[in-house]
């Protein structure tokens, strides 16, 4: 399947770099060649630019997964690639992209998003102006981490400039050249390195003392990264391996008040819930929740990152219910409370909000209980008591919440006769 040799090459004026190369010639490679992709492949082919599968792609084929998207480099400029596929009657979508050197080309009902190769002018910390260039080298040497820094050719070809497939065969997450440069041209590549430690290292604290110096001495740039580009990040780290260990980690270097954590966050609560949910498939809320001390944390967090109308209602009722929402020790059935709980909200989600909240309590048993459990309906309405001459409104309302009591007791069992039963005409 592979390959390998080694060639020297000169990047940018003094810097000596090895370029390593082999072939990669997996299912999961040749999997990629749809109509759409050979289509795309002729038209560069035919005009004689080259074209290579670019960054997160080249990682995951390399650790044998089928991406799941696929994005493209290219020598073309944008202007070159309007005239190809101009010229080859392809459609183009989505102008957007085009200041940044991107064009997306739609072949075979399929998408293709194209980046001209390039070298970043100038840098904010959040946004980069960019030069186009057709230097391999130089584009590579743009990109955060190393693991994230190959290209491979459509025929199989890795071209890899820093070290990024042997990091990757060692599970090292290392930036590309100076940390602190990397960092500085955007400050969210501090939280994307955390969220590639936890996908790509084994054991949670074997970072590099000068990566953590960079990352410390830097964090207060995340400061202006918008809310909605951290969110992103952090739920993504907060399911993946480690996500304990490197949430510890932020508050260790000072970065939680620039994301929207709360100060002096329940660490060891936090590592609790993990290590109780983390086989359960948790939300990423359902672990952030144990770092709150109250609601007015929740309503902070939500005011800096900008979460889902469902993500805050989720850690509200989480840091609401955790204490006060527990199994039963005095009933023969302690799922109980949980289920009568449920049936008093007629909320559509209550029963999720409440399988988390067994995640968080690492209340397996009845987790998996509750999860086979399905929501009964109460046979009585509003209709029958006015059948047996109940009339008034509050009266009816009185009367069902009784019956409702009187059914929960029962277990949910009690069927409508049994129930109107208790109904004084």
């Amino acid at each position: 399947m592979w390959s390998r040799f080694v060639r020297p090459a000169v990047i940018g004026t003094s810097v000596w770099r090895s370029l390593f190369t082999m072939q990669l010639k997996t299912n999961e490679f040749q999997s990629l060649f749809t109509d759409g992709l050979n289509g795309l492949s002729e038209v560069f082919e035919k005009h004689q630019h080259e074209l290579r599968i670019a960054g997160g792609a080249v990682r995951d084929l390399l650790c044998g997964k089928r991406p799941e998207d696929v994005d493209f480099a290219t020598t073309a400029t944008p202007e070159d690639m309007k005239r190809m596929f101009q010229a080859a009657g392809i459609r183009m979508i989505n102008n957007k992209g085009e200041k940044h050197g991107t064009i997306t080309a739609r072949l075979h009902n399929e998408n293709f998003e194209v980046t001209t190769l390039r070298v970043d002018v100038q840098t904010d910390g959040r946004h980069a102006e960019v030069e186009f260039t057709t230097d391999w080298q130089k584009d590579a040497e743009r990109r955060d981490l190393t693991i994230n820094s190959m290209f491979l050719g459509l025929d199989g070809t890795l071209y890899d400039y820093f070290k990024g497939y042997e990091d990757l065969q060692n599970h090292k997450v290392r930036f590309v050249g100076s940390a602190e440069q990397r960092i500085q041209e955007d400050y969210l590549r501090i939280l994307r390195y955390f969220r590639f430690y936890g996908r790509v290292a084994l054991k949670p604290d074997e970072h590099e003392p000068e990566t953590l110096a960079a990352i410390r001495e830097n964090g207060r740039g995340l400061a202006a990264i918008s809310g909605e580009r951290i969110w992103v990040e952090l739920k993504k780290m907060v399911c993946g391996n480690h996500a304990a260990h490197l949430l510890e980690l932020i508050y260790d270097l000072d970065l939680a008040q620039y994301i929207g954590l709360p100060p002096g966050g329940d660490v060891d609560q936090m590592k609790r819930v993990w290590q109780n949910a983390r086989a359960h498939a948790p939300k990423p809320m359902t672990i952030l929740a144990a770092l709150f001390h109250s609601p007015e944390d929740v309503e902070k967090m939500d005011l800096r990152l900008k979460v889902s109308r469902e993500e805050k209602t989720l850690a509200l009722f989480l840091v609401r219910h955790r204490r006060g929402l527990c199994r039963s020790h005095d009933e023969p059935d302690s799922l109980k409370p949980f289920t009568d709980f449920i049936i008093d909200s007629r909320e559509p989600d209550s029963q999720s909000k409440v399988c988390e909240l067994l995640k968080y309590q690492g209340e397996e048993k009845l987790l998996s209980e509750l999860q086979r459990w399905s929501v009964p309906r109460f046979p009585v309405s509003g209709h029958d008591l006015r059948k047996l001459g109940v009339t008034s409104g509050k009266e009816i309302g009185a009367t069902l919440q009784t019956l409702r009591d009187i059914w929960k007791k029962s277990r949910y069992e009690m069927d409508k006769d049994e129930l109107l039963s208790h109904v004084k005409p």
